[in-house]
């Protein structure tokens, strides 16, 4: 587990961009399972979420399309809340970071760490306004 002091900073990135942090199970499969689009980002402590994922979140996030649930959990940080998000994106296995998109309860769009590494904010942000548009 990483120390709070450490993740603080990697986790208001998020949250001052309007993500919501879980860090519960509970809090996790409501937010799924409830009507409408949520946007889940498995956050890190790795350079490409820092130099990729991120920021990508956050560009696609301010977009015109945009899913009506913005949250996050931090991996090696929440375990349960990480556990749960991650169940709900079977048959995809764990990655950190990870983006996925669900809409009434169902996985419809996810991006794992294997297609953030290397490749610039912009582009993997551009793949999740397209997700954006097809189901928000």
């Amino acid at each position: 587990m990483y120390p709070e002091y450490l993740v603080a900073p990697m986790r208001s990135d998020l949250t001052n961009a309007g993500f919501e942090d879980l860090k519960s199970a509970e809090a996790v499969k409501n937010a799924i399972e409830a009507t409408g689009t949520t946007f889940v980002v498995v956050n890190s402590v790795c350079g490409c979420a820092a130099a990729n994922a991120r920021p990508a979140a956050k560009i696609a996030a301010s977009g015109a399309n945009k899913p009506d649930k913005l949250i996050t959990v931090f991996a090696g940080v929440e375990k349960e809340a990480v556990d749960t998000a991650r169940n709900y994106m079977v048959p995809y296995p764990p990655s950190s970071p990870a983006m996925a998109l669900f809409k009434d309860g169902k996985l419809v769009h996810i991006i794992e760490r294997h297609q953030i590494e290397g490749r610039p904010a912009q582009m993997i942000a551009d793949n999740l306004a397209s997700a954006f548009e097809q189901y928000c």
